[in-house]
């Protein structure tokens, strides 16, 4: 009567196959190869003459052997691939460093030259259009400094402005405000999402292949999918 290679040993091969490159080693993997042969050579020699191991069921085996190699290089091609990307996005990202970029966050700046006032730009990001969308500008103490409309934004991330002025007319002094915003369509409020404007200072690559956006002691470290536009 024809034996079958003991299930256990064929579920360690295939488990071990199934496992990342890192995990699994060519040493480990050639050692489950040196074992599946022996197992089958040791069933041919064994088996009973008068009932032989049926070419089918032999070739089924071989093909698990065969199988286990094929998803040991698909798995070493796919890590090839998975380095290339993480190299690719660290070099993506350092592209990025002195560039401007709106990241999700509620603060503007403001700084005075020449007796003229600039602030960071504010954004918005929404799944639909607004008619209009509501700017309240806060200190730090979380006073309301100024109030205004923006008038209409399109889906997706737009650009609002504010001027730097307080509701009195005064020019605001230096330093970080909070926004906050409110957007509605006709009689209803729609989600929105509001972005700062932040400059990259540095990149820092991650072990899992993510890349760390250093936009200073301010705003502090993003990841790079949280840039939603660069200016």
């Amino acid at each position: 009567m024809a034996t079958s290679i003991d299930s256990s040993v064929l579920n360690s091969v295939n488990g071990t196959a199934g496992q990342t490159g890192k995990a699994a080693t060519n040493r480990e993997s050639d050692d489950l190869n040196d074992q599946f042969m022996t197992l089958l050579v040791t069933q041919l020699q064994n088996q009973d003459p008068m009932n032989p191991m049926e070419n089918a069921e032999m070739t089924s085996q071989l093909a698990q052997i065969n199988t286990v190699s094929g998803i040991e290089k698909l798995n070493s091609t796919l890590s090839s691939i998975t380095d290339q990307i993480d190299q690719g996005r660290a070099l993506e990202a350092a592209g990025l460093v002195g560039s401007g970029v709106m990241v999700p966050g509620n603060k503007v700046l403001t700084s005075q030259m020449d007796g003229k006032v600039t602030t960071t730009p504010i954004g918005i990001e929404l799944d639909q259009p607004a008619d209009n969308v509501r700017v309240t500008i806060t200190n730090g103490s979380g006073q309301v400094v100024d109030q205004y409309d923006a008038g209409s934004a399109k889906a997706g991330v737009s650009n609002i402005s504010w001027d730097g002025e307080l509701s009195s007319g005064e020019k605001a002094p230096e330093g970080a405000y909070n926004v906050s915003l409110q957007a509605t369509r006709g009689e209803s409020s729609i989600d929105s999402q509001v972005l700062n404007y932040a400059q990259v200072g540095a990149v820092t690559p991650q072990e899992n292949g993510d890349v760390s956006l250093d936009l200073g002691a301010v705003y502090g470290q993003v990841g790079l999918n949280d840039v939603k536009q660069i200016l």
